[in-house]
């Protein structure tokens, strides 16, 4: 018998994974001094539906989707200022928690590729320019 083909949410260990990984990705951005200033100080809310989002960015359950409609995902962050420093630092606390939380499946590559495209989507504001010059 054929085992069915499973979702890369089930491949990388379904929600017990999404959890741990957006539950320690928050912690590292509640503390970052790029990411909290666009973050709300409780952080709760957010983390659900990231938690929703992610199951569903993966093939899991619709969950995002049936709670608050399509994810319309560059339309619902048009509304805080998304620099490319900022979405750098938004990967560099998500490549952070995929370590902390040793996720070594064999699709974190892809994973994270389609995270950097989203996020580099994300990008709605250039960076300041005295903080280019100082690079």
């Amino acid at each position: 018998m054929v085992n069915p083909i499973k979702s890369p949410f089930e491949a990388i260990g379904g929600e017990d994974v999404i959890n741990r990984l957006v539950d320690a990705f928050y912690a590292r951005v509640s503390q970052h001094p790029d990411l909290s200033p666009i973050f709300p100080d409780d952080l709760t809310e957010t983390a659900r539906k990231q938690k929703q989002f992610l199951t569903q960015y993966l093939g899991g359950p619709n969950l995002y989707t049936e709670e608050h409609g399509h994810p319309m995902l560059r339309a619902r962050h048009m509304p805080f200022e998304i620099t490319p420093k900022r979405a750098k630092a938004w990967l560099s606390c998500m490549q952070k928690a995929m370590d902390e939380i040793e996720l070594d499946s064999p699709l974190r590559t892809e994973f994270f590729h389609r995270l950097v495209l989203t996020a580099q989507h994300m990008v709605n504001t250039p960076d300041d320019e005295e903080e280019d010059s100082s690079d």
